[in-house]
């Protein structure tokens, strides 16, 4: 079912086995990424033919993680919308201006993509309780794919965390720790939790799988764009699993011979001004984040204040030729306006970020009139509402 062969050590390219519970590279300290026979795939595969699937991110499983079908847990999530923005695009002066609306997946959030993944790759290799440490939207997803699972299911979130979020993870039948502090104080707690107890930690990078979930956005916009990539992705970046996981999967298109071009897409990060380690990081030249103190923003997802994979994240914003873009959360709340108002897209903080970020990258002439670009949004901006 599935051509996974090892994982990789991304700094020192160490092999680990995919039948045992796996985490990161405890000499390096890195993320382990997911290797794939390829060449083999290659010779076996028809790229047409995964169209006649039935809807959804595991009609890819050849380049997933799950060796067995029984172990995949799935609210069908992927397959979401990619759509044209004719209205913004105009008043942007950009003729192909599309939008991925990941608010339609379970949860409204396209972390269900990376938590379908991990949470079915878990389940193969023997775990029955997963902890995680989550700004939102995460802890959400994982709650449902959990409960879905008959896993036990453990979060920590920060307090200031839309009440949607905690609401939602709590009547999934998740145990939510609200804890002082930001997602880096959660993930100390969740970390030492999961160590003394035994829970398997999903966090961001610190497991091998969520990003192979993430990556399949990538290959649904090949698809959608006839093997083709655009031009440009503006893409909202707090842990950076979607922006690692689709150069990743242009990396495995390549290998696979399915693209019609070898030109690949710039990647955009986009953050929040009041927490921007990548664009920082990006703008100093430098490989590694700096740990952003006094992070603060309303766009949750965002307030990451430092990527355990920021020099990957790095290193394919490079490769890409890409940028790293800082907004206010002004000018984010009125690019959510903008979306709504325009187009109809009722986007969250984070994804209306992206168009903040193009408004930018117009001004400055980094993009032209004609170059098919891609936003992102991440999820529904229903969840958040304030809730009284």
């Amino acid at each position: 079912m599935s051509y996974l062969v090892n994982l990789q050590c991304h700094d020192c390219g160490s092999s680990y086995a995919i039948d045992k519970v796996q985490t990161f590279c405890p000499d390096c300290q890195a993320p382990l990424l997911a290797r794939y026979d390829l060449e083999t795939a290659r010779k076996r595969l028809d790229r047409d033919e995964f169209r006649s699937r039935p809807e959804g991110m595991w009609r890819w499983r050849e380049v997933l993680p799950v060796h067995k079908s029984e172990n995949m847990i799935s609210l069908g999530e992927g397959d979401t919308p990619l759509l044209p923005l004719p209205n913004l695009g105009a008043d942007l002066g950009l003729s192909r201006l599309y939008v991925k609306d990941e608010s339609l997946n379970p949860t409204g959030t396209f972390k269900v993509r990376g938590l379908s993944a991990a949470l079915s790759k878990a389940r193969e290799l023997g775990v029955t309780k997963v902890i995680i440490p989550t700004a939102g939207n995460a802890g959400g997803a994982m709650a449902a794919y959990a409960a879905r699972g008959s896993m036990k299911a453990h979060i920590f979130m920060p307090k200031g965390t839309p009440r949607a979020n905690i609401e939602e993870s709590r009547i999934a039948g998740a145990t939510v720790v609200l804890v002082d502090g930001l997602i880096n104080e959660a993930a100390r707690m969740a970390g030492e939790r999961a160590q003394a107890e035994g829970w398997f930690d999903v966090s961001t990078f610190k497991e091998p799988y969520r990003a192979e979930g993430k990556k399949i956005m990538g290959y649904e916009l090949a698809e959608e764009f006839g093997w083709n990539l655009p031009d440009v992705i503006v893409y909202p970046t707090g842990g950076g699993t979607g922006l690692v996981g689709m150069w990743k999967a242009f990396e495995e298109m390549e290998a696979l011979g399915w693209l019609e071009s070898s030109s690949r897409p710039r990647m955009v990060a986009v953050q929040s001004d009041g927490c921007a380690p990548v664009v920082k990081a990006f703008q100093e030249s430098l490989t590694r984040c700096d740990f952003w103190t006094d992070a603060q923003t309303l766009a949750s997802g965002l307030c990451v204040p430092k990527s355990f994979a920021d020099q990957i994240i790095l290193e394919d914003l490079r490769a890409s030729n890409g940028h790293a873009v800082a907004v206010s959360d002004s000018a984010i709340l009125e690019a959510q306006k903008r979306l709504a108002q325009k187009e109809g897209v009722f986007a969250a903080p984070e994804g209306a970020a992206t168009l903040a970020a193009l408004e930018q990258l117009v001004e400055q002439n980094w993009v032209d009139p004609d170059e098919r670009i891609v936003l992102f949004n991440t999820g529904t901006g229903l969840k958040y509402i304030p809730v009284s």
